[in-house]
């Protein structure tokens, strides 16, 4: 008896104007003990096909047609029965550990309430399992975290919290809907041994769905490719990747940053897939005119020196004992050259974030000293000159579109900064320099009008990247800029950044937990464990040659598409 079938499964959007068919005659069964993989690109429809398996389809969206049986049960439309196996017969990891978890509640009462709600444990016996839970999942001090709020864990802390809360009722099919996203290499690794482990043991039915290839690749056995709404190649992950038949398999393969060497840019497919097609970026001589390219070298642009920082410190109600203040880095330094791009990669709470935070002036750190071509940024007697400089440090933050003000324009958006540096520019050149930007990352001036919720993540992406630039940084900070993108829009935003740097000199500190684009994107590296650098080389020579225990086990951890195809 097939565990989960579903066949020629139909969803559509009504609006105003038109329908979109959101999944169009999606077919396929998933066994027990078996986990299938679904991938393709941003608005493929491989979200709402696991929604619509526990009836979570915003209106306008309803289905259509089709069957959805689990276990011989009809669940398509049939509301009353998902509601008693929600959460106990069907567990679900959604992608965003932020909007998942309740804001007013402990982790404690949340995982309480969920396990109490499906099963018939007492309150200490729920406990003792919400503790077993949070070790599980890798989160360390689970008895002093289990009483923290979700805001006190990081984005990557989050997921596992969200992943105990999805498995804490032992379902017999659990959806994750991008469960590794936000997620470092180790515990990325942790967390899909976890998964293996559970299929395993308890013949857990598994549907992934995931823009991660190495994922696909690592922990699936079969894939799904999906291409506005339909199944446009199915079958066994080693054949899938390694003899793909469809142009949209074969684009997904080849966008896939390669974790065993370094190329010099992604390439893509023609629209018939028969020929490669040329996406660089080729700026005109007004562009280059006017943004006042400087002359490269080599010289040194920002030393970060001997920089702690500890949290709380300074909290009237805390413990002056210092087991209760967090040292989120202790004695930090490395330097950035003029023109090179810096990589820095380690596990989530390591520190990568408020390095990037203290560098553009967001945090203050605790001690230490941070130069930017020779001028202390720290020093209150260089208060003036740095606000002069200051948009010569600009950021392009992780997720894009909390990073963007849903209000304005995207006209609005990019122009705030350039009014901001520049206070007398006149409407022209205003105008000017927005078309150069909006021109630079790829995108249509037309778009200029519209609004953030108006594009896809991709797009959204190349606007943060076009607000950045407005102001014509010097030093480029990359925070996790592609984590949110399925894999051939992070080829498309990697590609541009590569050409961005190349044409206007940029530098580049770039963040990032996934290895295999840190290693296609950066010149050295510097790699961080909980607040210090374990180890700080070319990037050729972290991959081929590492020195630190830490560095090699990321290293070994890290998912490879290649042993595979």
């Amino acid at each position: 008896m097939t565990f989960l079938k579903i066949d020629n499964l139909d969803i559509e959007y009504q609006t105003r104007k038109e329908t979109i068919n959101a999944s169009k005659n999606v077919s396929f069964n998933l066994e027990r003990g078996e986990i299938i993989g679904i991938v393709g690109e941003s608005g493929s429809g491989k979200s709402t096909v696991a929604n619509a398996i526990i009836n979570l389809i915003d209106k306008p969206g309803k289905i259509t047609n089709g069957s959805i049986l689990l276990d011989e049960i009809e669940l398509c439309n049939n509301e009353e029965v998902i509601r008693t196996i929600r959460g106990k017969k069907i567990g679900f990891i959604f992608q965003d550990p932020q909007t998942s978890l309740n804001p007013l509640f402990t982790i404690k009462d949340q995982l309480i309430e969920t396990i109490q709600t499906h099963t018939d444990l007492n309150y200490n016996k729920a406990f003792e399992k919400s503790m077993k839970l949070l070790t599980e999942v890798g989160i360390e001090n689970p008895e002093k975290r289990i009483n923290d709020y979700p805001h006190q864990f990081s984005g990557g802390m989050r997921q596992r919290v969200v992943i105990a809360l999805a498995i804490s009722c032992e379902p017999d099919l659990l959806i994750a809907d991008e469960p590794t996203t936000a997620l470092d290499v180790s515990i990325q690794f942790k967390i899909l041994k976890l998964l293996k482990k559970l299929t395993l043991d308890r013949k857990l039915g598994v549907l992934i769905i995931t823009h991660d290839m190495g994922v696909i690749a690592e922990i699936t056995d079969k894939v799904i490719v999906m291409r506005y709404g339909k199944i446009v190649e199915h079958g066994e992950t080693y054949k899938v990747l390694s003899q793909p038949v469809s142009i949209e398999c074969k684009s997904l393969v080849m966008s896939v940053p390669p974790t065993n060497k370094k190329i010099d840019r992604f390439k893509f497919l023609s629209p018939d897939g028969n020929q490669i097609i040329d996406t660089s970026l080729k700026l005109t001589n007004n562009i280059i005119k006017n943004w006042e390219i400087r002359e490269k070298s080599k010289k040194k642009l920002l030393d970060f020196l001997n920089i702690t920082k500890i949290f709380d410190e300074n909290k009237i109600l805390s413990s002056k004992n210092d087991e209760d203040k967090i040292k989120a880095l202790e004695n930090v330094s490395f330097n950035i050259f003029e023109g090179e791009s810096f990589g820095l990669v380690g596990e989530s709470g390591s520190g990568k974030s408020t390095i990037a935070k203290i560098i553009s002036g967001l945090i203050n750190p605790t001690k230490g000293e941070i130069y930017f071509e020779n001028l202390s940024l720290l020093d209150p007697r260089n208060k003036l000159k740095i606000k002069k400089f200051k948009g010569q440090i600009q950021m392009i933050f992780q997720d894009p579109y909390s990073s963007l003000n849903p209000r304005f324009k995207i006209k609005e958006i990019i122009s705030e900064p350039i009014k901001f540096f520049r206070k007398n520019i006149d409407n022209y050149f205003l105008d000017q320099n927005v078309n150069d930007l909006i021109d630079i990352v790829g995108i249509s001036r037309k778009s200029l009008e519209r609004f953030p919720h108006e594009f896809s993540g991709g797009q959204r992406q190349r606007i943060s990247i076009a607000r950045a630039l407005a102001t014509k940084p010097r030093l480029l900070i990359c925070d996790e800029p592609t984590s949110a993108l399925d894999v051939t829009i992070q080829a498309q935003v990697l590609n541009l950044l590569k050409d961005l740097q190349e044409q206007l000199n940029l530098t580049i500190f770039f963040i990032s937990h996934d290895l295999p684009v840190i290693r296609q994107m950066c010149n050295r590296i510097a790699v961080l464990k909980k607040g210090r650098i374990c180890e700080i080389n070319q990037t050729e020579s972290i991959f081929n040659n590492p020195k630190n225990l830490y560095t090699k086990e990321l290293l070994r951890m890290m998912p490879k598409i290649e042993t595979i195809i």
